[in-house]
């Protein structure tokens, strides 16, 4: 009978410490500590350039001032700053004595490659800029990216001319004759 009692006695302890715990009832919530995630989110600063097409045809006519190009270019600049920022777009030739070249000693001059910048008024590739050959290049505009503007974009449209009318271009002789234009986006 001793051992009747302490299990008795071992049940009635155990009814008393499941009474006096504390219950669950419906609806009651129950949380865990919090836990916390660090974020860090962050906005570059970016400029990019696009363009509309990457080539441009000319049907040369040796001592002609007209000979326009096949396509207009749109070039597309978008921006993201977080402070001010003038915004420049140029047009540039590695060399202001060989634009075009057909590889055999004859050569085009930027000064004889023109540009129409937004239907304005033809213009050589004549001036030092930022990039490219001295006197090789063309400043074709400045949008200041500042306050609202800060995210941005501009649009540029540009036609293209060779004239030949200077210097010994009359008697360019018949080649086919190749050169690269840059454009490029500086951002002070």
């Amino acid at each position: 009978m001793a051992v009747g009692w302490k299990h008795l006695r071992a049940i009635a302890l155990a009814a008393c410490m499941i009474a006096a715990s504390p219950r669950l009832g419906v609806g009651q919530v129950i949380k865990s500590p919090a836990g916390a995630i660090s974020l860090n989110a962050s906005v570059p600063e970016s400029v990019t350039l696009s363009l509309s097409a990457s080539g441009v045809n000319f049907t040369l006519l040796a001592g002609k001032a007209s000979n326009p190009g096949s396509t207009s270019v749109t070039a597309t600049t978008t921006w993201t700053f977080s402070s001010n920022h003038n915004v420049t777009l140029y047009a540039y030739f590695s060399s202001s004595t060989a634009a075009l070249t057909d590889g055999a000693g004859h050569n085009i001059p930027s000064s004889a490659f023109q540009i129409s910048h937004n239907g304005g008024a033809w213009q050589g590739l004549t001036n030092s800029v930022a990039f490219g050959g001295a006197n090789a290049g063309l400043n074709l505009g400045r949008s200041r990216a500042n306050g609202t503007n800060r995210q941005g974009s501009r649009t540029d449209i540009m036609n293209f001319n060779i004239n030949l009318t200077g210097g010994t271009l009359p008697q360019l002789p018949a080649a086919t004759y190749t050169g690269t234009l840059t454009l490029q986006v500086q951002a002070l």
